[in-house]
Parts: C-alpha cells; structure tokens; sequence
C-alpha cells in the first residue's frame, strides 16, 4: 500500500513523496487524513536542525502528530467503522522513514487504542485536539493550580487562557510582545509584559519555549508562587538562585497527554465548554506543503497552519 507523505529529508528540506506504507494487521485501523496540522514548536525543530538528541529521531522522517480524516478499514474488534470521523495523533508506520510523529500523510495505519472517535461536523479544527489536550494536561491533576498569568499568545497560550475561563477560575493575564498576536482574546486581557508591573502572580504558565525568561517570571511570582514549563525548551534552563530562594519558588514541568486528556478535551470541545475557534488562521492543499511549513514557522501572524489532504490520491 502506498501514500503521498510530507517528507523532512533534513533540516529545512522538505517536500511531498511516496512511501511504501506498513501493511496492516488484522488489529489495525487505515484511516484517510483529510487534515494535517502543523507544529510551531517541535516540528519546527526539526524542520530548523535545531532539535536536540531525541528518542526516535532521525532523517528522512514524516512530520505531524494532529491529524483529522476517515476510517477507511477497520477490524469488527476495534469499535470503529467504516466513516468515522476520527482524531489520529500520527503514526509510525512508513517503510524507509521514521514516525517519530508521522501524522502528515493521506493514509495512516494505526492501533486502534490511539485513535479517537470525533464529531464528523468539526473538519478542519478536529485537527486540533492534541493542542487542547496538551493545555489539559498541563493544568488538570492533583495539585495544579490555573493559570494568572500565561506567557504567549499562541494557539497553546489561548487554549490555557480559554481553559481557565472554563474551570471558572478569575481570568488570567496572559502576555504578548508580538502585535501580530495581540488579538484574540475573549474574556482575559492580553498585554507586552513591559506594560505588566505585578509581581505577586500565584501560578505563572509559559507557553512561548524561550528559556531566558525565567528569570524576570521568578521575580514576577508571589512568595511560593509556581511556575509551569508548558512549552518545549532546546536552551538550557538557568536562574540565579537567591531570588528563587527568596520567593520560594517552584518549578513544574508540563510533559506530553495523556489518553485521558485527550478524552476529556474532546468531551470539552464537543459540550461547548471549550471553543477551538479563531486559531487555525492558514489553510493550504498538501500540495503546498513545502511553502506551508515556511510561512507556519516564519509569519508570526501564522497561529495555526492546516494542510487540507482532501482531493489528494
């Protein structure tokens, strides 16, 4: 069984090509993507060089962990069928390049436990179901406290912020030096931390993956306060310790979600408590690929970047 895939040759060496899919077991679903999306923070790593030693990494690879499309074969024992609108996030399944997310391609063959089922009426924006459980996770769980303040306002910065409206919780302050990103917002203010003069934050969470801020966000905190790492950092993580030692600071770190937020972020989305609308702001055919990476990683008004597979063999 073939696909057309988007291939990462290297660093910033990117295209579309055939590849020899995995055949499935008799276990496994098939599902056609009909919508790709594209990370701004990992993925871009890759496509840049820039990404450190992980486990799985390597070149040629398929990029993509937020896929969207239809259940084109699947086993009575699966619990799905034919037509399913599903949630796919990637999938390791090509025959001479890694999977280390695999997501952006038109045929994906996967176990069934990574799949989810999703409403057929959301297109596009079932896309974007990893990001909304990523900001799940960050803040669901024993000992975690919302966000009053979140840093950047991006599409992880927004759904942390539009989370935190829908716990209930007072809204937060999030912070933005980009004007192209100020907008946005409903419900909480955005605003340049130089306009931003508190420094008794209780929980502060950074979304935007630079590491040299965490100084100024120490001094930023509340005797006691905490901050969430929620983005991904290739820097090193450095701070003088005395104003640490002073505040009494704490560090946490937000990894990867897990089945359950990803359940219970859909179960928000599809009640009406969370909205994923207003972040996917480019849409491109998969043909376009190569540009489509480029302006997701270089056009600071580029929240989100979908590639629409629909109509690709």
């Amino acid at each position: 069984m073939q696909t057309t895939a988007v291939i990462l040759k290297g660093p910033k060496d990117l295209g579309l090509d055939a590849l020899t899919v995995t055949p499935p077991t008799a276990d496994d679903l098939v599902v056609c993507v009909t919508h790709s999306g594209i990370s701004t923070g990992t993925e871009k790593l890759f496509w840049s060089g820039d990404m450190p030693p992980f486990p799985g990494m390597g070149y040629p690879l398929v990029p993509g962990y937020e896929a969207a499309g239809e259940v084109v074969e699947a086993p009575a024992s699966s619990g799905f069928k034919t037509g399913d609108r599903v949630f796919v996030p990637g999938a390791n399944c090509y025959e001479g390049a890694f999977g280390l997310f695999g997501g952006a391609s038109r045929l994906l063959v996967s176990d069934p436990a990574r799949v989810t089922k999703i409403d057929a009426g959301h297109g596009a924006t079932g896309a974007l179901l990893a990001l909304a459980a990523t900001a799940r996770h960050a803040m669901a769980g024993q000992g975690k406290a919302v966000p009053d303040l979140i840093v950047g306002h991006g599409v992880l910065g927004r759904l942390l912020a539009r989370l935190t409206i829908a716990a209930g919780a007072p809204a937060p302050t999030v912070w933005e030096i980009d004007p192209a990103r100020m907008d946005g917002a409903t419900g909480y203010n955005v605003v340049h931390p130089d306009a931003d003069d508190r420094r008794d934050y209780t929980s502060i969470y950074d979304a935007s993956g630079v590491a040299a801020l965490l100084p100024d966000l120490i001094g930023r905190l509340v005797k006691g306060g905490e901050i969430t790492l929620a983005g991904f950092y290739t820097d090193p993580i450095s701070f003088a310790f005395p104003p640490a030692f002073m505040k009494e600071a704490r560090l946490r770190i937000a990894a990867e979600w897990t089945p359950d937020d990803l359940t219970a972020a859909r179960t928000l989305v599809e009640s009406g408590a969370l909205s994923l609308d207003g972040l996917i702001t480019h849409q491109a055919p998969a043909t376009d690929a190569a540009a489509a990476y480029g302006t997701a990683f270089t056009d600071a008004g580029c929240l989100k970047m979908i590639l629409d597979w629909e109509g690709h063999a």
